[in-house]
């Protein structure tokens, strides 16, 4: 959010925060999330970068359409190792995961 806004809002006594402050997340929590949404947002990547649809990966990695679509949208059901599996099965390097990651 631009300056500008944030001071008009602010006037109009509207706090501006992060996530994390709202919900009152710890600094692992916050991180922990911010860790899952990268590995959830470069799934959709590959996947899309590899022509594939998300039945397509689902087979691939023996689970359903619709738990592709939970991953990709980083849903609190899903856990990172089922993230960094599938991200493996789609030929995501080692590297290419430390820098999802990192």
């Amino acid at each position: 959010m631009n300056n500008k806004k944030k001071a008009a809002l602010e006037q109009k006594g509207w706090k501006a925060g992060t996530t994390a402050e709202f919900l009152g997340l710890s600094d692992e929590e916050a991180t922990y999330v911010e860790l899952k949404l990268s590995l959830a947002l470069y799934l959709q990547k590959k996947r899309r970068a590899k022509h594939m649809t998300q039945d397509q990966l689902a087979r691939l990695i023996h689970s359903s359409q619709s738990r592709v679509a939970k991953m990709e949208k980083s849903d609190p059901t899903i856990s990172i190792d089922l993230l960094m599996k599938s991200l493996l099965a789609l030929g995501a390097s080692r590297s290419e995961l430390a820098r999802t990651i990192s």
